[in-house]
This record gives structure tokens, C-alpha cells and sequence, in this order.
């Protein structure tokens, strides 16, 4: 794995001795002396090209029990970005504190250019490995379980050796050999002339893990990269929940504080929640990416935890099926129950990485395995997970695509879910989802693994509605003309909302669709600005139903601020993207302006607030891209 252009400018490994030691007692002063015999045993570190490189050298560690970190979502700082997890213990062999290993991530006391992110790999007694990366200071806590100890090069106190890495400046953000579909950007409709804007739902958010990765790496996101609708998508909302029906629609308006004279509009649909107990039985086929552009850290390994993590929150009647693909294709594990969890994880855990790869032929296998378990009364999912390399067979996404087409009709869903950075193919596994009836995800983190897996996973795995569209119906007599931003690749013909045979998007449980538009009001305009139309299917169903919402002078609000702290989140989450793609509907638009809505109307929630610290992070990049 490549991380933008940057350089590795210095390795250091060093032990301290600069503070006394205490007094030890025989039995501890052996232990000690065990240690560092042990220690002297180890081959010596090798030059360590880049942080794959670093991460991959974890893998070589002397192992030891794994145990789950639980700091990973308790600090925000430590939660921004995990790049990778690893199985085997970076403290002593012996360590004091009983902690196995997670790779975790906190943020470092210095930005892009003058600040820096520290990784700090958890060891035994919170002695482990750091990296600092940027110019001019390394980050300052490794932190978790066993308490991470203060990070200075050469200057830790205690037994166990840390090193550093100090990165050159921050390159352009997208690899050579990284692709990401360019939809372009939706331009102005007059309503007179076009007065319907239909689109399908989406309920993806890969667009945004792949900028939060690109950000806090010290560049921008690749502008074809940005999808609007999947950074506003990412984050929920505090819409009420359907009374009649999976889907219900709320509506809101206020004056653009980016552009005088205009107004926003915000529709969001929220999708019926179920518990777990009303949720129904799932059958997962995992297809893993086992080739050799997997061997990094940040994929095949974290995809192993990942999966881990989805397994434990699984219940009894579920079952999952293993099949992975290189140069050639294997079935690890068939369908097997939760009683034998157990042999589950060893078998996700026994995966390797090496080879060419043979997507197509997965994908049959996989499909194959799905099928055999699909009934009437629970649910058959394909999970993909991989960088969207593929090099073997009929390796065109065309014809890929293809091959899922031919499956959906069976019933049985996809979810994609991509890893890694430098090859990664973003506008393969977006096209695989769209094309499978399913969602597509980008997993930075361990953090990112559990709240798809764990905290979402009745809307990862339960689709509610499936070829759900929506159509707004604006009326000329109070709107010039509109803009829909974001939802570039979802657009649908008019005359095609009706068309029950044209596909659309997918909502799970619980899950949140929500749109912006720009809008020019007429004079005096206010009751009545527009009609939201929904038409979807029930799950497997051949026929859509449709329902229609109108939009009422009480959801025009006379101020922005006086807007709820929802629609002003949104706002900003919009008015961010729009600038990382550079759209020219946002020249003039002010990055600080966002901010400052973005602070005010983040709340409690952590997401919320690590938006904002994205947002302060890209600010001196973005003005620098802006003054080029």
C-alpha cells in the first residue's frame, strides 16, 4: 500500500535508559533479564519503505493472544482513522499487563505541514510501536488498553524499544493506479420548463470513508471521487419514524447562507427501524479477496477483523459461508450455524494473501453458495470484500456485472465492501452494489468495521424497500428553477418512475435517504414549493407501491439560523463536498463559513465533531489547492 506520494524521510528504534530504574526484586530482575535475552533473540528490524512496510512488520512479531481493544471508539481523537489491526502482540513476549494487540489510531498534537497522526499499535503495559507522519512534529499518545505512554523518539520509559516514522510532505491523493467514476455534476433545471427531478435512493457512504482517509493523510479526496449523497448519507438524522408504511418523508427549507438570493431545500426519508428479534434470519456468503494486492495491512487484515466482528454480532438461526478468490477460486467454509462459531473464526482467521486474481469465478462461487440457503423466510446476502482489483478472467466490470445481473432476479443481495488504498478500484465495487441490490462501504478502521457490522447491521443486512425512487414535482408558479446536488449516477428518466421494471436503489432497516437541493423561489413563494412522490417495492415484490408528500409553508424557514440543527449540519456536509469536487456552482463558497455552521450545529454526536476536525485539517490544503 502506497499512502498518496509521500516519502519515508526516517526509522528510528530505540530503547530508553534514561530514567533510573527502581529497586527490583529477584523474581522481577529475572523476568527482566528473560525479556531482554528474548529480545536479543529477535532478527533485527529491516529499513521500513513505507507504512504497509511498518504495518506488515507487525505480522513478523513474536504472537501472542489477540484481545480486542476496547478503546477504539472511546476517544475521538483515537477513532478518526485505524489503517490497519494486527493479530500478533507488539509488546514483549512477556508482558506485564496480559493486553493482546489491536492497531489503533490517535490523532497527533500537529495538523498537515506543522501537526502530524500518530498510530499507535497497542503492546503489553501500553508499550508499543508508533508512527508520526507529517512535517515539522510527531504525534504525541499511541493510546489503549494498558495505557499507550508518551511518544518521543528514543525517550520512553520502560523496557520495551519503539520506533518512528517522520513522513515527507503530503502528494496529490489518489495513486496512479486508484480509479473513481466521474458523474459529473447536476447543473440548473428551469421548472417551467422541467418541473420533475427524478432520482433512485442511495444509501451508501464509501465516498466519505475514502475522504476521511485522503484527508487525514494530508491531501485532498480525487474530486471524482466525491459522491455529495454519500457524505450527507453518512450521518444520521432525527427524522420521525414512518406511521404508515417502511418509508415516511420529512421536508425542510431555509435561505443558502453560500448564496444570496437562493434557497436550500432538504428531503429526507427515513426507513422503519426493526429490532433484532423482528429482523429475519441471514444467510452470509463472505467472498474474500485473497490475492496478493491484499497482503498489505489495511486489507486483508482488517478485513479478517472485520468479518470477526459481524460474525459476534450475529445470532442463532444466521449461518455464513466462506469462499475466497486469488488465481484460483476456494470454498473454505459451507454454510455453518452460530453453534460452531468457533470453526467460523478459525477459518476466517486461517486466510492468506498471495496470487492473481479470479473475481469473476468468485463471484459464481459465491452466488452458488447463496443460493443453496435462499428461502421465503430469510434473507441471502453476498458480501464482497476486496480492493476491486481483478486480473483473471473475464475481468472487465462490464462483464462482471453481468454476472450479477443474472443473479438478482434469485433474491439474493450484495453488499461491497472495499480496503486499502493505491489500487484501490472505487468505481468497481460502487457498480457491483448498484448492480446486486445492495450497498457499497470503504472500512479505514476498525471503527468504521463495527459501526457497519455491530452498530448498523440490521440496515447492512435487512433491506425494507427494495427500487426505491423519489420524484419531486416542483410547481413553476413558486420555483424558477432547482438543483439537485449529489445523486449524479442515480438519476432515472421522468417517464420512467412508473416503470416497475427499471431498477432503483435499496433501503435497510433504520436507514436514512436524504437529498439537498439549490432553488430560486418565485416571489411570495411559500406553501406548496413542491411534492416529494416515493414508489418502491416490498422486498422480492414485483409491483411498487407510491405515496406523496406535499410541502407545507411551515417547513420554509424565514432565517438559516433559525433552521433546525439537522438541516444546518446538512448544509455544511453539502457546501464541504461540493468544494473537495471542486463543482462550479460553489465558486465563492467559504470553507470557514461551513465550519462555523458545522460547529454550531454538531450536538453530541462524535461523528458530528470528526467532521469538524476534518474539515479544520483539509482547510490549509484546500487553500492551497485554491491559491495554485
Amino acid at each position: 500500500m502506497r499512502l498518496s506520494a509521500l516519502a519515508v524521510a526516517s526509522l528510528c528504534a530505540c530503547t530508553s535508559s534514561s530514567r533510573p530504574e527502581p529497586v527490583a526484586s529477584p523474581a522481577t530482575q529475572k523476568l527482566k533479564e528473560a525479556k531482554v535475552e528474548k529480545r536479543a533473540e529477535q532478527p533485527p528490524q529491516k529499513r521500513v519503505e513505507s507504512i504497509a512496510d511498518a504495518l506488515a512488520a507487525v505480522q513478523t512479531a513474536p504472537p501472542r493472544q489477540a484481545a480486542e481493544a476496547e478503546g477504539t471508539a472511546q476517544s475521538e481523537e483515537r477513532r478518526l482513522l485505524v489503517v490497519a489491526t494486527a493479530e500478533k502482540g507488539l509488546s514483549d513476549p512477556v508482558g506485564t499487563s496480559g493486553v493482546g494487540s489491536t492497531a489503533d489510531v490517535g490523532l497527533g498534537s500537529r495538523a498537515v505541514g506543522t501537526r502530524g497522526i500518530t498510530h499507535g499499535l497497542i503492546g503489553g503495559s501500553g508499550v508499543g510501536y508508533a508512527m508520526g507522519k507529517g512535517l515539522g512534529g510527531l504525534g504525541t499518545v499511541g493510546g489503549g488498553r494498558g495505557g499507550g505512554g508518551s511518544y518521543a523518539l528514543g525517550a520512553k520509559g520502560g523496557s520495551s524499544a519503539r520506533f518512528g516514522i517522520v513522513l515527507a510532505a503530503p502528494g496529490d491523493g489518489v495513486d496512479a493506479t486508484e480509479s473513481y467514476g466521474d458523474y459529473g455534476v447536476n447543473g440548473w433545471t428551469v421548472a417551467e420548463k422541467d418541473h420533475l427531478s427524478t432520482f433512485a435512493a442511495d444509501v451508501d457512504t464509501a465516498s466519505y470513508t475514502v475522504a476521511r482517509r485522503k484527508i487525514l493523510s494530508g491531501s485532498l479526496p480525487p474530486t471524482e471521487s466525491v459522491r455529495v449523497e454519500e457524505f450527507v448519507n453518512y450521518f444520521r438524522y432525527a427524522y420521525p419514524q414512518p406511521t404508515d408504511g417502511a418509508l415516511g418523508v420529512t421536508m425542510e427549507a431555509a435561505p443558502s447562507p453560500f448564496s444570496p438570493g437562493k434557497h436550500l431545500l432538504r428531503v429526507g426519508v427515513q426507513g422503519k427501524r426493526l429490532t433484532m428479534s423482528e429482523r429475519k434470519p441471514a444467510h452470509l456468503t463472505f467472498l474474500v479477496d485473497v490475492s496478493g494486492s491484499m497482503q498489505s495491512a489495511d486489507k486483508l487484515p482488517l478485513a479478517q477483523r472485520a468479518l470477526r466482528m459481524l460474525v459476534d454480532s450475529l445470532h442463532d438461526g444466521d449461518t455464513v459461508a466462506l469462499v475466497t478468490y486469488a488465481g484460483a477460486v476456494r470454498l473454505v467454509l459451507p454454510h455453518t450455524g452460530m453453534e460452531k462459531k468457533a470453526q467460523i473464526h478459525e477459518a476466517i482467521a486461517s486466510l492468506t494473501a498471495g496470487g492473481s486474481t479470479a473475481m469473476a469465478s468468485g463471484i459464481e462461487l459465491a452466488y452458488q453458495q447463496a443460493t443453496k440457503v435462499l428461502d421465503g423466510q430469510s434473507l441471502s446476502r453476498v458480501v464482497i470484500l476486496s480492493d476491486g482489483d481483478a486480473n483473471v478472467g473475464p475481468t472487465g466490470p462490464q462483464e462482471i456485472l453481468k454476472l450479477i445481473a443474472g443473479h438478482v432476479k434469485e433474491g439474493v443481495t450484495v453488499t461491497t465492501v472495499g480496503f486499502g488504498m493505491g489500487n484501490y478500484k472505487d468505481d468497481v465495487m460502487e457498480q457491483f452494489a448498484n448492480k446486486g441490490n445492495g450497498n457499497h462501504y470503504y472500512v479505514d478502521s476498525l471503527f468504521e468495521a463495527k459501526r457497519i457490522f455491530q452498530t448498523e447491521l440490521g440496515g447492512t443486512l435487512e433491506v425494507i424497500a427494495q427500487d426505491v425512487k423519489l420524484q419531486v414535482d416542483f410547481d413553476p408558479a413558486q420555483v424558477k428553477r432547482y438543483r439537485l446536488i449529489g445523486y449524479e449516477n442515480r438519476d432515472i428518466a421522468d417517464r420512467d418512475f412508473r416503470n416497475d421494471k427499471v431498477d432503483a436503489g435499496e433501503i435497510g432497516a433504520g436507514h436514512t435517504v436524504t437529498a439537498m437541493y439549490e432553488v430560486e423561489l418565485q416571489p411570495g413563494a411559500g406553501d406548496a414549493l413542491c411534492t416529494v412522490r416515493v414508489r418502491a417495492k416490498k422486498p422480492r415484490g414485483t409491483e411498487a407501491s407510491e405515496a406523496a408528500f406535499p410541502f407545507k409553508a411551515s417547513m420554509l424557514t424565514s432565517r438559516f439560523d433559525g433552521a433546525s440543527d439537522d438541516f444546518r449540519f446538512t448544509t455544511s456536509v453539502v457546501g464541504a463536498a461540493e468544494l473537495f469536487r471542486q463543482s462550479e456552482h460553489a465558486r465563492g463558497w467559504n470553507l470557514d463559513a461551513m465550519l462555523e455552521i458545522a460547529r454550531s450545529a454538531r450536538g453530541t454526536a462524535a461523528d458530528r465533531a470528526e467532521f469538524v476536525s476534518l474539515l479544520e485539517r483539509a482547510r490549509p490544503v484546500l487553500k492551497a489547492v485554491a491559491v495554485r
